[in-house]
């Protein structure tokens, strides 16, 4: 198995394995943060929206069935504390489990 360089590939392979989801989108939107200000070892400076820091995730997955919100994310946020202590900055998640509605599909299959 090779190491997956980046850090979408490194998300992607992590909630993968984890999860095993029928549906997975794991995209950077780091470019729509450029111009924001962030604070950095007491000094701020002005993000240029490059690199791998902001994310959103779209997954679907059975291991979410009967968790509430908050109990998905914290298994999410589980899953991906190494990339979180190592410069993800932020991350949306939007997890559900199969049949219910996501915010690219508002009716559930």
């Amino acid at each position: 198995m090779s190491i997956p360089l980046t850090r979408q590939e490194r998300i992607t392979a992590k909630l993968r394995d984890a999860f095993q989801p029928v549906l997975l989108d794991v995209i950077n939107e780091s470019h729509l943060h450029a111009g924001h200000h962030h604070t950095d070892g007491g000094h701020e400076e002005v993000f240029d929206g490059t690199g791998e820091t902001h994310y959103r995730v779209i997954i679907v997955a059975e291991a979410f069935t009967g968790l509430n919100r908050v109990d998905r994310h914290r298994a999410i946020n589980a899953q991906l504390e190494e990339e979180l202590h190592a410069g993800l900055h932020a991350i949306a998640l939007e997890p559900s489990a199969p049949g219910e509605p996501t915010r690219r599909n508002r009716n559930p299959a």
